[in-house]
């Protein structure tokens, strides 16, 4: 049986290729001055925490991240931690994306069903290979892991967890935490003692 009782999740922070208004997935695009920054900052917000497993993806945002918040502990990196492969808009902005694909725009914005990015990885796929890591992390023997990840990972992580999916946003640097508890179920909380709610976000910064 998995001894994991605990995962805290931190979206990396800001890139050279500007994340917080570009959508970059498979694209390798390194922190930026200020994604550092973001990233010590979450860093300070985990102070005290210890963690048996440092978890990133193969993209430099995050594994760099990943040592940066761990204070330099060993990262293991994990391809099924990748960002989704948005396909032609790769590194667009919303705005963007609207004026070169406006009924495809729409379709995602409406949340259509069966929703793919054009020419990228479909969404079921990646949902698959999202939860494929999350059973590693099971399988690990760590009972405590910290991942510095991706904004769509983060949420596909919380979902393969607790069944539910995530509506918040997810600004970058921001921690999330999701416990298991006595019942066997994903949820709020550090102690496996906490009623389960919907996973804790902690604001840095």
């Amino acid at each position: 049986m998995s001894v994991l009782s605990r995962i805290v999740m931190v979206r990396h922070g800001e890139t050279e290729g500007r994340s917080s208004a570009r959508f970059h997935g498979c694209g390798d695009v390194p922190l930026s001055d200020e994604g550092r920054a973001q990233l010590r900052q979450s860093a300070r917000g985990l102070t005290g925490e210890a963690f048996d497993l440092v978890v990133a993806s193969n993209l430099r945002r995050s594994w760099e991240g990943a040592a940066i918040v761990s204070g330099n502990a060993p990262v293991k990196m994990d391809p099924d931690f990748r960002e989704i492969d948005f396909g032609r808009w790769e590194g667009l902005t919303a705005e963007e994306i609207q004026a070169s694909d406006p009924v495809l725009y729409d379709d995602w914005q409406s949340g259509r069903e069966g929703f793919d990015f054009p020419s990228g990885e479909p969404r079921v796929e990646f949902r698959a290979r999202v939860a494929r890591g999350v059973e590693s992390l099971k399988a690990s023997g760590a009972s405590s892991v910290l991942v510095c990840g991706h904004k769509g990972v983060i949420r596909a992580i919380l979902e393969a967890l607790t069944g539910e999916p995530h509506k918040g946003n997810l600004e970058l640097g921001e921690i999330t935490v999701v416990s298991r508890h006595v019942d066997g179920k994903w949820g709020e909380g550090r102690k496996s003692s906490d009623p389960v709610r919907p996973a804790e976000v902690i604001r840095v910064g």
